[in-house]
């Protein structure tokens, strides 16, 4: 300035420019924030600020996530009659999956995708399944998994922020069964016990050769991961070694614990998690949770260097990723993931087909259904029941898009075929656990698929299932 007083023009050019200037800001900060891929890595509050804040929301997040749940499903505890999992857990009876009101299941069967969306009929329980937080994401782990973990270890899997959704008696028993392709003579090796850093060796030594065992402690060894991991940043109210490949995948099995997958963006759409088994991981072939990764061996890699957090490399840089080495870690993993066997099924034969000596005749007609009029076979061909393949259901022809705590339900797209051999231990079910029982997956394909099976036909198939 020059000392004069500005004339009336140049003060209105001034406010104007600096408006514009600052509406430009604004609306670069909103198209950042709306459509980045990446999480900011600086933090701006404290720790205490942020922790208090989450606790305080916590109660209300969880309570609109059980209230979720609990308009979609029945949640009872209704234990089968005769069947049980592998270690006796009784496996869950019934449809869960809560009807509209005034409607059958054959109804809806009758009905088209077309006429179902149109009314709003489709079953929300059939609708994708939201994270216990959305927004938020990342990995949450079972009451009953995180007291074991700390009783032995001392090693806390609390989240501050919020706690697992799905009750107990539908989960995968705990801890589970361990068979080894190796060593089919024993049974479970596990012996009733979670294995973990405190006990895998004397559990497993003598029985791995050293490549394995060194691979089995690489799996229960806990690195860092988006929200544990010692930087002010994380959900955990103590820093932390980290989490496990086995805190998730329980003795090689599945605990049902949960997380958001790493390769889609925004966040709103990605989809949730549920822990598949790694039981006969030596007979498929695509990995991760869009299925891109061909073998063990690049999905083992693949975890510790970006699916722990979250596909953000930038991430997992500042809160310390796990590089693994290839010709030596990677392998040795991978090579005790493959003798990950299924738990018996004494009532197939080597082809994977039912003995008609030991089956009964319900289990008899459910197979005829299963390769037959169902279709199941189709995508889950004996011996193994996957085809190793993606299939896209289209779920998306029976409803409108909407936005459910968080998640925008809409297109799944493709999914892997995952092995049913095994299968009553494993719930819940679908990629994102939407479906608690068997019997709920049942109805799911039998509305999507069209193939409109009677009530006894599902009850066969269902008894055929607990089979496998």
């Amino acid at each position: 300035m020059d000392g004069k007083r500005p004339n009336t023009r140049s003060i209105v050019l001034l406010a104007a420019t600096a408006a514009l200037a600052g509406a430009t800001v604004a609306f670069a900060a909103e198209q950042i924030t709306g459509k980045t891929s990446y999480a900011p890595v600086a933090s701006t509050d404290s720790f205490s600020t942020v922790r208090q804040g989450m606790e305080k929301q916590k109660s209300e997040v969880m309570k609109r996530q059980m209230d979720l749940l609990k308009a979609r499903y029945d949640l009872s505890d209704k234990p089968m009659q005769g069947t049980a999992m592998s270690r006796g857990k009784a496996v869950q009876d019934g449809v869960r999956v809560k009807l509209p009101a005034g409607t059958t299941w054959e109804q809806l069967a009758g009905m088209t995708p077309e006429a179902i969306s149109e009314k709003g009929l489709f079953p929300k329980g059939f609708m994708p399944l939201p994270h216990p937080n959305q927004p938020e994401g990342g990995m949450v782990f079972p009451k009953f998994h995180i007291d074991e973990i700390k009783k032995q270890s001392g090693r806390d899997l609390t989240r501050f922020d919020l706690d697992f959704d799905i009750p107990d008696h539908l989960l995968p028993e705990f801890p589970p069964p361990i068979y080894l392709t190796t060593r089919p003579d024993l049974g479970d090796v596990s012996k009733g016990k979670l294995v973990t850093t405190q006990n895998f060796f004397a559990l497993f030594n003598g029985i791995l050769n050293p490549k394995q065992l060194e691979g089995l402690r690489l799996l229960v060894t806990p690195f860092p991961q988006q929200q544990f991991n010692a930087t002010d940043d994380r959900r955990s109210a103590e820093p932390s070694l980290g989490v496990a490949c086995f805190d998730c995948h329980a003795n090689g099995h599945s605990n049902a614990s949960t997380h958001l997958v790493g390769d889609i963006r925004p966040q709103e759409l990605r989809h949730r998690l549920d822990t598949p088994p790694l039981r006969g991981v030596n007979i498929q072939r695509l990995f991760g949770s869009q299925r891109a990764l061909k073998s063990v061996e690049d999905f083992t890699e693949f975890e510790q260097r970006a699916a722990y957090f979250d596909g953000d490399p930038v991430i997992a840089t500042k809160k310390g990723v796990n590089i693994l080495e290839r010709g030596s870690q990677v392998h040795f993993m991978a090579e005790f993931q493959n003798l990950l066997d299924f738990p018996p099924a004494p009532k197939l034969t080597i082809f994977g087909k039912l003995d008609p000596a030991k089956a009964s005749d319900a289990e008899m007609r459910g197979q005829n259904i299963f390769f037959g009029k169902a279709r199941c076979a189709e995508c889950h061909p004996a011996p193994y029941y996957t085809d190793n393949l993606m299939h896209n259901m289209r779920t998306e022809r029976f409803y409108r898009p909407e936005m459910i705590n968080g998640r925008l339900a809409s297109a799944d797209g493709p999914i892997k075929t995952f092995p049913l051999r095994g299968i009553k231990d494993s719930p819940p079910y679908l990629h994102d656990g939407r479906l608690l029982t068997l019997a709920d997956t049942i109805e799911f394909f039998n509305l999507v698929t069209g193939v409109k099976l009677t009530e006894d036909e599902k009850k066969d198939l269902l008894a055929f299932m607990l089979t496998l």
